[in-house]
């Protein structure tokens, strides 16, 4: 199942890691580690963070997607589960029926 995970991590541990010079290798670590389908990085609330697109298929996983990202950047993480526009078809016929016994 797909998810959309976003990410933030505070100034202080990203200038720290940005003045060592070690910013850029431990987003890579990160990345290496999570292995997302897509990877996407924007200020967030006045401070730097990102989106993955990431797979998974028990919620077992999450602490092994997550973690990195706390114990790493000191982040704060939300995922969300997503659908692509052929997910979204194929759950046309539930929102159909939905919208005729509730609607």
């Amino acid at each position: 199942m797909r998810f959309m995970l976003t990410f933030r991590f505070p100034n202080e541990k990203g200038n720290e890691l940005a003045r060592d010079g070690n910013m850029g290798q431990t987003i890579q670590s990160i990345l290496e580690e999570i292995k997302p389908e897509a990877a996407y990085f924007a200020d967030m609330e006045g401070a730097r963070g990102g989106y993955l697109v990431i797979n998974m298929d028990d919620a077992s996983q999450i602490p092994a997607i997550a973690e990195p990202l706390f114990l790493g950047l000191d982040a704060t993480v939300q995922i969300h589960p997503v659908m692509t526009a052929e997910d979204l078809e194929r759950a046309t016929p539930a929102i159909d029926q939905a919208a005729q016994r509730y609607g």
